[in-house]
C-alpha cells in the first residue's frame, strides 16, 4: 500500500442516486400494460401443434447430441491410429478378418 493515500480515501462509500424519472424507459407503459399484449386470451391454444413442434424439436436435439458423439468417438479413433503411427510402430490399422465366400 502506498504512504501517499490516507486512511480516509481507503474506506470511502459511494452513494448513488435513484432514479426519479417521471418517464420509464419504454414510454409512459407500465409493466402491466406491456405483458398484456402477450397474453393470447381471444385464441384457444392449439396442443396438437404445439406437441407436434416439442417432438420435432426433441428429434433434432436427439440427433444434434447422436452427431456429437459420433464426432467425438471419431476424433477419439483417429488419436490413437496417430499416436500410433507417430511412435513408430507398424500394423496400427484395424484389419477385417472376415473371410466372404
Amino acid at each position: 500500500m502506498s504512504d501517499d493515500r490516507s486512511a480516509e480515501d481507503e474506506h470511502r462509500v459511494l452513494r448513488f442516486r435513484q432514479r426519479t424519472s417521471a418517464n420509464p424507459p419504454d414510454g409512459d407503459a407500465t409493466p402491466e400494460l406491456d405483458l398484456r399484449k402477450y397474453e393470447s386470451g381471444d385464441e384457444p391454444d392449439d396442443y396438437r401443434s404445439r406437441m407436434i413442434v416439442n417432438v420435432v424439436a426433441l428429434c433434432f436435439l436427439a440427433a444434434l447430441i447422436g452427431g456429437g458423439l459420433w464426432i467425438a468417438n471419431t476424433m477419439a479413433q483417429m488419436r490413437k491410429s496417430q499416436d500410433c503411427v507417430l511412435s513408430g510402430r507398424r500394423n496400427c490399422a484395424p484389419i477385417d478378418t472376415t473371410i466372404e465366400r
